[in-house]
């Protein structure tokens, strides 16, 4: 077993110093060769070079060979919270504009509204998918299922935990296939038969830092698939869930949490001005799972697809999302605050450069629902 941390200097092609934090502990599942522990540790770097909470984050993390058609697998480790200790940690930790308005944008008290559908206490009928206003100070509307390294980036102490894969104890585990062909330089731009490494993983630390949505385990177990349940089952709101919006939650003065194909968009101030716009789900939505923005867009690392040939990019949309949910972002990785309403159609006109020729989407494995695995042309 070995086991690195980001407190050495790693050689990246982002300038980094060994007071960057947080601090990424990486043990690598036996059979990792050596460049894909340096792609493993260059993705790391590059968020350590834009986060500054000091924090440790440990992960597990693995190429070996899985198969011809899995690309991957991963999971986070994450546990429950109540929403008004939440609520008060992110006001103890308020670093920039951007915080404050989000901040601005929570309910007081211990408890959230949220637009759903597809329960069994429906008032439209049971598992209907219409939505309605869910207000009843259940437990999905008191508690949050939030990331380890997200919680410790607020102050607050997870339980210690080890998902399936893991050595020991983690944060998160990501595992990539040896099996396809994949670029571990991204400098020279990514070469057109070849998955961007250090792009996808960057992706999957995205997701162990916070980034995902409780809409899947609604999309997932609600009607067809399963279900129709109870709204107290579905209390997995996540901390980037209080800022999904659209239009139909505004109006009622809450967050939606629908599992539908209505656009779901990012918003810093109840849902008013209209961010990115957020996927809606794989069965219910648009095929895409909602912990990542809408395909197509251009909107950033979390996006839920890559092509051959792509070099994923990290924009400020993934930035300002993270630095909402509780992380501190180092001011010259995000726009001056005021300019949030115009990235969204700047994003937008880029979009067509995207191409899609070969994709891969990939997804957080769930290990209390279900086991979702980076498969070659498919959604999950």
């Amino acid at each position: 077993m070995k086991v690195c941390s980001l407190l050495l200097c790693l050689a990246t092609s982002l300038p980094l110093t060994c007071l960057a934090t947080p601090i990424f502990k990486l043990q690598y599942v036996p059979g990792t060769s050596l460049q894909a522990q340096q792609g493993f540790q260059a993705a790391a770097a590059r968020w350590s070079h834009v986060l500054k909470d000091k924090v440790t984050i440990e992960l597990t993390v693995g190429f070996n060979s899985l198969g011809n058609s899995i690309l991957g697998q991963t999971g986070s480790s994450e546990a429950f919270y109540r929403y008004g200790d939440v609520r008060n940690a992110l006001a103890q930790d308020v670093t920039s504009t951007y915080d404050r308005q989000a901040l601005a944008s929570l309910p007081g008290g211990g408890d959230f509204g949220m637009l759903i559908n597809n329960t069994a206490n429906n008032p439209n009928g049971p598992g209907s998918d219409i939505p309605y206003a869910d207000n009843n100070g259940d437990d999905n509307n008191q508690y949050l299922y939030m990331s380890n390294a997200e919680a410790r980036a607020l102050g607050l102490t997870p339980p210690s935990q080890s998902l399936p894969g893991c050595l020991g104890d983690c944060d998160g585990f990501i595992q990539f296939n040896s099996d396809f062909t994949f670029d571990f330089d991204p400098g020279n731009g990514i070469a057109r038969n070849a998955i961007d490494f250090i792009g996808v993983a960057m992706h999957e630390i995205g997701h162990a830092l916070g980034f995902s949505s409780g809409v899947d385990i609604l999309d997932y177990n609600s009607p067809p698939l399963g279900g129709p349940y109870d709204d107290i089952e579905f209390s997995y709101v996540s901390p980037l869930d209080l800022f999904r919006y659209s239009s139909e939650s505004t109006a009622a003065g809450v967050i939606d949490w629908t599992a539908d194909n209505r656009d779901k968009y990012f918003s810093l101030d109840g849902g008013i001005t209209r961010g990115p716009l957020f996927a809606n789900g794989v069965n219910h939505g648009d095929g895409d799972q909602a912990s990542h923005w809408r395909d197509q867009l251009g909107l950033g690392i979390m996006d839920p697809t890559v092509a051959y040939g792509e070099r994923l990019v990290l924009r400020a949309s993934d930035l300002i999302a993270l630095d909402a949910i509780g992380w501190d972002v180092a001011l010259f990785a995000v726009p001056v605050p005021g300019t949030m309403p115009l990235l969204g159609l700047g994003l937008v006109l880029m979009g067509w450069l995207r191409r899609k020729n070969r994709q891969f989407s990939w997804g957080r494995r769930i290990f209390h629902v279900k086991t979702a695995f980076l498969e070659e042309n498919s959604k999950c």
